[in-house]
């Protein structure tokens, strides 16, 4: 009998969660975000570390990102359903990272809904996806198979506007940054830009796309101007662009100082020890992800022209 109510509360406690939608805030007419505090993904996270959220026009509903595991998608569909009865008609996931996409199995049977992405998201979620889904369960404790990976049926080469009734999202593919898969998100009715990890703030940025493509995008960004502006990981934006300015500065610095590692001969394991450390108490999450940005920016920069 022990056994059986061991069993109805675990039960309970897990139709519980999935009934419970996601905390989500209004940051303009008709944008909600939630926001998540900033983690190395494990088991006890789930991988749901990212922000994530939706887009609510008079006809139809866009989710930007669908989050970090199933559950998080399915709470995530919820707050949608919980907040307005216009349908999903479109999932975007704005790149290839697990935070950001083991939610999309939540809204595959959505009625007429599409899933949008870069270009080159496709081949990215090929090319990875065996290698995410065979560490989540160890890492991650989340069950996923493929089902959980579903690539975009529509795909942004240069631009492209969806209409959400009365509302217009301009989705805008990017060259190689954070990675080789980024698309943007601009919701012309607020003036708020969904950069997604094109932007960190207080958590460390991640290299694995360019460094150089990454600050000429920022660069490229740097001149416009927007109400709001949404990231991937951090507070919701509205002093740009003086809220990338640490960013640009980490990677520029990181840059410059790894240019003159190689000019000077140094190797890898050199710059790995060494490069980039007096901004170490500039970020969190520095150790878990510095050394990584290292290898991977020496490798692009030790080839340049």
């Amino acid at each position: 009998m022990r056994i059986i109510w061991m069993i109805f509360g675990w039960l309970t406690s897990v139709c519980v969660w999935a009934a419970t939608p996601l905390p989500v805030s209004e940051v303009a007419p008709g944008v909600y975000v939630h926001l998540s505090a900033h983690h190395w993904p494990d088991r006890a996270n789930h991988g749901e570390i990212a922000n994530i959220g939706f887009i609510v026009g008079d006809k139809c509903v866009a989710v930007i990102d669908s989050g970090g595991s199933p559950r998080q998608g399915i709470a995530l569909r919820d707050a949608v359903k919980q907040l307005t009865d216009k349908p999903i008609c479109y999932v975007i996931n704005t790149h290839v990272h697990p935070d950001h996409i083991y939610g999309n199995r939540a809204f595959k049977d959505e009625p007429g809904v599409r899933f949008v992405g870069h270009h080159k998201l496709a081949r990215a979620m090929a090319t990875r996806g065996e290698h995410y889904l065979s560490r989540a369960e160890e890492v991650l404790d989340i069950h996923v198979n493929q089902d959980n990976i579903i690539p975009p049926d529509l795909q942004v080469k240069d631009t492209m506007t969806l209409n959400l009734g009365n509302r217009d999202l301009v989705l805008t593919a990017h060259p190689t940054a954070h990675t080789d898969n980024d698309l943007s998100v601009y919701d012309k009715n607020t003036d708020t830009m969904w950069l997604a990890d094109l932007l960190f703030l207080e958590h460390i940025p991640v290299i694995d796309g360019s460094i150089r493509g990454w600050l000429a995008e920022l660069e490229r960004l740097e001149h416009r101007r927007y109400r709001l502006v949404i990231p991937g990981h951090g507070r919701v934006v509205n002093d740009w662009p003086a809220a990338m300015q640490p960013e640009k500065r980490y990677l520029a610095e990181l840059s410059d100082e790894l240019r003159a590692m190689i000019k000077q001969g140094k190797t890898l394991e050199q710059a790995v020890s060494s490069a980039g450390l007096a901004a170490k108490s500039r970020w969190q999450l520095f150790e878990q992800f510095h050394r990584k940005n290292v290898t991977i920016a020496f490798a692009e920069l030790e080839w340049e022209d």
